[in-house]
């Protein structure tokens, strides 16, 4: 099994930043994309940034030149660096990765989420 464990979210004034980090443990032979998501009050899950298989990385429109998607491949970790946050941008935040166990069968699990709330 894999578990995503996820950190860095908390209470922040408009403009300021956040840093998040979501550790992949357990039977993993490689990742196809790891990434995150949010999801605000009433609202559908939405991609925030990925990395995809080949190590490119894709960003929603809302927060490309704000956040920053990073990796340590050595700690199967990213993060999300976030700056300039807007009240927008309070969700929940969820790791997710898609990734081939070390049987050779592809999964896809997801983060116990982080609150993210952005005060003006």
């Amino acid at each position: 099994q894999v578990q995503l464990v996820e950190s860095g979210g908390g209470l922040v004034q408009v403009g300021g930043s956040l840093r998040l980090s979501c550790a992949a443990s357990g039977s993993i032979a490689s990742f196809n994309a790891m990434g995150w998501y949010r999801q605000a009050p009433g609202k559908q899950r939405e991609l925030v940034a990925v990395f995809t298989r080949g190590g490119s990385t894709d960003y929603a429109v809302s927060v490309k030149g704000r956040f920053t998607i990073s990796r340590d491949n050595a700690k199967n970790t990213v993060y999300l660096q976030m700056n300039s946050l807007k009240p927008e941008d309070t969700a929940v935040y969820y790791c997710n990765a898609d990734l081939f166990g070390v049987l050779g069968s592809r999964h896809n699990y997801w983060g116990q989420g982080t609150q993210v709330t952005v005060s003006s």
